[in-house]
């Protein structure tokens, strides 16, 4: 395929956007080459500004579950725009939505409508600590719940050591009320709630994890966490801004049968656009503003365009529960192709897949956390990437990353990227 006018525009982009991207992984730094920049998109399909056509695996990172330009979500958000975009007021679709969440999600009571899923976590933490009056959170390696300062740590020397900051601009102080724990590792969860007994407010996670590929926890892993939060008065916050309401109605909370504390939501909530969300319990967020004392506040929080566009997704997904076995049976379907080509290759590889996330990871070790994550060989995943890219094939252009399948797929479209895959190798 040629891509000379996205390169010319990404040469362009490069002298007025930090990278030429508003988002590092959009850079191909992890693959090498140039971006490609998108001119619009239709079902399961992308089409970018030298005329190619892509079978895309990203689906805007989640949030089309049920494909590109989907037509009611469209037609919600032009009807909407229509009659303004923002008021910085109340609007009855707020609560219309909030109402709809809340009915489809297990054990929550209220909803607050943020801009992303960065401010979702963030603001869920202060929450957690506002509400238990603890500083210290825990969080995993490899899960990612934004940009947030308290989210940019990296590992101590040891299990029970602070974290420190892996950008700058994160202070040490920041840093010393993160600590970091080993995804699907209880035991590295117990040593850091001993060693820190009474002052941790909240352990937030990704349950099922998207950021170092699909990584799916274990019952013991996640039903023990569940347990000892309880045991010890620690929040339990799950980063749904992924699962929320791609797992199932009632996303990973349902799905995996453990109830979280708070939630945290982006994504499929939002059809498309910016939007993210947090909820729990009555008694939780009776501790936010302007009810209780935690501040948190957004002028283009529950913005009518957002509003629109996901209250008709989630209408569509709530009166159609079927589209997630269908998008499970597909992905499922990918997973079998895959790994019928890949055992004949001789190259070692691992598939994980939970609902409609799945990852290929090229490593002759089980991918349970991060660690494991890093084991892939990165030379093979850069020929598979620009090799199914070749083939018009969109996959995340980094290997720590989920892929996203949305229910305009056709099977015709799965055996084609079975087929290019095959090609590749």
């Amino acid at each position: 395929m040629i891509y000379k006018r996205s390169s010319a525009l990404f040469n362009d982009a490069k002298k007025y956007i930090p990278g030429g991207v508003n988002s590092p992984v959009r850079a191909f730094k992890a693959v090498g080459g140039n971006p490609i920049f998108v001119k619009e998109a239709k079902g399961a399909y992308l089409y970018d500004e030298d005329g190619n056509t892509l079978i895309d695996y990203i689906a805007s990172w989640g949030p089309l579950i049920l494909g590109h330009a989907y037509e009611p979500v469209i037609n919600a958000i032009v009807d909407k725009a229509k009659k303004g975009t923002s008021f910085g007021m109340p609007t009855e679709i707020e609560t219309n939505l909030a109402k709809l969440a809340v009915s489809m999600v297990p054990n929550i009571d209220k909803i607050r409508f943020v801009n992303s899923g960065t401010e979702a976590c963030m603001s869920a933490v202060r929450l957690a600590r506002g509400y238990t009056g603890k500083d210290k959170i825990i969080k995993f390696a490899g899960c990612y719940h934004g940009h947030s300062d308290s989210f940019l740590i990296q590992a101590g020397s040891g299990a029970v050591t602070f974290g420190s900051p892996n950008s700058p601009g994160v202070t040490q102080g920041t840093a010393k009320d993160t600590l970091l724990a080993n995804y699907n590792d209880l035991a590295s969860v117990k040593a850091l709630t001993d060693a820190n007994a009474g002052e941790i407010a909240a352990i937030i996670i990704e349950p099922i994890a998207g950021n170092m590929g699909c990584i799916i926890p274990t019952s013991e892993f996640i039903k023990g966490l569940r347990e000892l939060c309880t045991k010890e008065g620690i929040l339990l916050i799950f980063d749904e801004v992924m699962t929320g309401f791609r797992l199932g109605v009632g996303g990973a909370q349902e799905a995996l049968g453990v109830d979280a504390d708070i939630v945290t939501f982006g994504k499929v909530i939002g059809g498309g656009l910016p939007v993210g969300a947090f909820a729990a319990s009555n008694e939780i967020m009776s501790y936010l503003a302007p009810d209780g004392p935690v501040y948190q506040a957004g002028t283009l929080s529950g913005n009518p365009l957002a509003m629109s566009a996901g209250l008709a997704m989630l209408t569509e997904l709530n009166n159609s529960p079927e589209v997630f076995e269908s998008l499970a049976e597909k992905t499922e379907y990918l997973h079998k192709g895959f790994d019928a080509v890949l055992k004949t290759k001789g190259i070692p590889y691992q598939i994980n897949r939970y609902g409609s996330m799945i990852s290929v990871h090229f490593t002759d070790t089980p991918v349970v956390d991060f660690a494991s994550s890093a084991k892939g060989n990165n030379d093979t995943f850069k020929k598979y990437f620009h090799g199914m890219l070749e083939q018009g094939i969109y996959l995340p252009p980094s290997a720590f990353e989920s892929y996203f399948l949305n229910d305009a797929l056709s099977y015709q479209d799965l055996d084609k990227t079975i087929d290019a895959i095959d090609k590749v190798f």
